[in-house]
């Protein structure tokens, strides 16, 4: 399993497609199309594929969510490699079907489909293809997705993971469900606690690796998920992770664009150099690490300072944006992971939710 399309309901598709073109340098692979009175435009970077759908009338699906709730990630789609046998494996008391098993005949290739309501409310387009497909399999003369797709884009390579926000209490029932469900399986977990709020994190990664899904439940009144919450009236994606190959040269670009980042205080990086004074970085490199405002967690033990080189290290390096939308429920992450490092940040995330923090206050 691995994520095909994250599909965003949002109030003009356009002008996100543009914003996503002009500031994130996404590419449009698709031209504007209407389809039951909703406009959607498509942009990828990588294997990141986005489709933004924005309502003509009040007569459809997005009309129906954005009176729900703010602009955001209403649906996942993930690519299956045997989607009958996916089906028979999930437990028939815990999905509800929207959509039953369709079967699509190409010319140039096979694609089969359905649709299952999480339990949070996202929806999950789950999708096999065989050889060139439909873009999405009910616009079937619409753009066709290759199964050797060209690049496009020029910052991200790919998703890295996913976000949930969940309320109080519902961490544990929802982590259960995608166990039983997808077959994903438990990776970290932690807590963060700080004088202000809290949170409980829960990471799930899918059998093949290629799909990677922390969730998190607020652990206090006033924490910065249970914001997200309230400002989502409910639980939703509260952000993507998009791998670059470069970290602060993406980041130093978007910021010259005019993309929003969370700001991180100088000390950040003074208790860095004295947590990891073993960090492999020349001092230019450093110095445009801190100008981009980039996080770094070190994921050396003393084992693995015994027994590799300096540059063997396995970091991660991180920064936030602002929320994207008006409300303070979505934003990007950029990750890039050196040395096969395998953690979410966890020596970053103490950093990343007392800088949230910060924004909350001042909200």
């Amino acid at each position: 399993m691995k994520i095909d399309q994250i599909h965003f309901y949002v109030e003009n598709a356009s002008r996100w497609r543009n914003w996503f073109t002009s500031y994130m340098g996404f590419k449009q692979i698709a031209p504007t199309t209407h389809y039951h009175n909703c406009c959607i435009e498509v942009v990828k970077s990588g294997e990141a594929e986005f489709l933004l759908y924005s309502p003509q009338g009040n007569d459809n699906p997005v009309a129906a969510y954005l009176k729900q709730h703010p602009p955001g990630v209403a649906a996942v789609t993930f690519h299956v490699c045997d989607l009958e046998n996916q089906l028979q494996q999930m437990p028939v008391e815990d999905i509800t079907l929207l959509q039953p098993l369709q079967t699509m005949e190409t010319e140039q290739g096979c694609l089969k489909w359905c649709q299952i309501a999480g339990i949070t409310g996202l929806v999950h387009t789950l999708v096999e293809r065989q050889g060139q497909t439909p873009l999405l399999p009910w616009l079937p003369h619409w753009v066709q997705k290759s199964s050797s797709p060209l690049p496009a884009g020029l910052h991200f390579t790919n998703i890295d993971h996913l976000v949930l926000n969940v309320g109080a209490g519902d961490l544990s029932p929802t982590v259960r469900w995608y166990e039983r469900v997808f077959g994903w399986q438990r990776k970290q977990a932690f807590s963060i606690e700080t004088s202000y709020s809290g949170l409980h994190s829960q990471v799930l990664v899918a059998p093949s690796g290629q799909v990677q899904f922390p969730i998190n439940e607020p652990s206090s009144d006033n924490s910065q998920i249970q914001e997200f919450i309230d400002f989502n009236r409910g639980a939703g994606i509260q952000h993507i992770a998009l791998s670059t190959p470069n970290i602060t040269e993406a980041t130093l670009a978007l910021k010259a664009l005019g993309v929003s980042f969370l700001s991180v205080p100088d000390t950040y990086y003074t208790q860095l150099q004295q947590r990891f004074p073993e960090l492999p970085f020349s001092q230019p490199e450093w110095e445009k690490i801190q100008q981009a405002q980039v996080l770094v967690d070190c994921e050396a033990n003393e084992a693995t300072q015994s027994s590799t080189t300096d540059l063997a290290i396995p970091l991660l390096l991180q920064i936030f944006t602002q929320p994207i939308f008006d409300e303070p429920t979505f934003f990007f992450e950029l990750i890039e992971r050196r040395h096969q490092a395998q953690g979410f940040g966890e020596g970053n995330f103490r950093a990343l939710f007392e800088a949230i923090e910060r924004e909350q206050q001042q909200r």
